[in-house]
């Protein structure tokens, strides 16, 4: 049962996304106020709370359960995929049907298969190493994580952490450098934020996460401060770190978070956010352009029609999709993994 605790800090994060790309996407990250600098310039650290977190829900998740590599990728895969791939092709049908929405955008077939199949390309537009929907790039990591870690699943439980750092370090810091795959994407420091997320799944699963309330608030102030003064070190490190802060302080607080239905469900949804966010705020942007509306004025439609969309996301797309996908793969009977394990 996922925490609720951890179900704020994913909403948390996902609502940090958007001001983040709403400054990118109407102001082009200039900025006139503390607020708009908090989150121009740090709202991108949600992406950091995502990975520890990814790391904690994937260790806790498959501790001491019956799982088979296979079976785990499949019940990730299900999990994970379709919705991108919803939002993807919706995005392609965008960008070629309204195209003034999207002034900087294009695609190519190809490309788009590359982003479907979470392999790390080129933009046609020529921004960078992104997938169509640009928002898609963290889950290549969250793919290669998967792998790597569904790999770890052939070891004991107090061995996978070694495995999947082991693993991580030869394919992120040796293989990928020396290959120069993907231009260096997977070189990102960024991936040793899922072994931090680990790490915290196995102190709390040794009940050592418990402490009175005032020294994990401490350290989600310790953390939000950190992230806001910065540092000149790696990303992992900047970044990284006090996001671990943040989930291991919010793992520990989880007693005051128990029985809270709307922060449950602001966590469900965070991943529809996550996914949609962007689409809404380029067709804010074009709503507000034609209609002389100003940004902030836009900004609480926005706001809403994404919350809106994410709601109906999860409950019909999401979920939806993913019980196809169980009956599918047969993930739903019980005896199906007895019989793999013979």
């Amino acid at each position: 049962m996922m925490l609720i605790s951890v179900q704020a800090l994913r909403a948390l994060a996902a609502w940090v996304v958007v001001g983040h790309h709403f400054m990118q996407v109407f102001f082009n990250f200039e900025v006139h106020s503390p607020l708009e600098y908090l989150f121009a310039d740090k709202g991108a650290a949600g992406v950091d709370v995502f990975f520890v977190i990814s790391g904690l829900v994937i260790f806790l998740a498959s501790a001491d359960k019956a799982l088979t590599p296979w079976r785990f990728m499949l019940m990730r895969v299900a999990r994970i995929a379709p919705a991108y791939w919803f939002y993807t092709l919706l995005m392609a049908l965008l960008i070629v049907a309204l195209p003034a929405m999207f002034p900087n955008d294009e695609w190519v077939l190809s490309h788009v298969a590359l982003s479907m199949l979470f392999i790390p390309a080129q933009h046609p537009a020529g921004f960078g190493i992104y997938p169509l929907l640009d928002v898609g790039w963290t889950l290549n990591f969250e793919m290669l994580f998967y792998l790597l870690f569904a790999l770890a699943l052939w070891v004991r439980t107090s061995y996978r952490f070694w495995v999947v750092a082991g693993l991580l370090y030869l394919v992120c810091g040796i293989i990928s450098p020396a290959l120069n795959l993907a231009g260096g994407f997977y070189s990102n420091d960024i991936v040793l934020e899922f072994l931090m997320g680990i790490v915290i799944g196995m102190l709390y699963r040794r009940g050592l996460c418990r402490a009175r309330a005032w020294l994990p608030l401490l350290g989600i102030v310790g953390a939000l401060v950190a992230i806001y003064i910065g540092a000149d070190v790696p990303r992992s490190l900047e970044w990284g770190v006090p996001s671990a802060v943040l989930v291991i302080s919010g793992v520990t607080l989880e007693p005051y978070f128990k029985g809270s239905r709307l922060l449950k469900m602001l966590g469900d949804c965070s991943y529809s956010v996550y996914l949609i966010h962007t689409m809404v705020l380029y067709a804010g942007r074009w709503a507000a352009e034609h209609a002389g509306i100003s940004p902030y004025a836009m900004l609480p439609v926005c706001i809403a029609v994404t919350a809106l969309c994410a709601f109906a996301s999860y409950q019909w797309l999401e979920k939806g999709s993913y019980r196809v996908f169980k009956r599918w793969f047969g993930m739903d009977d019980p005896t199906r993994l007895s019989r793999q394990k013979h």
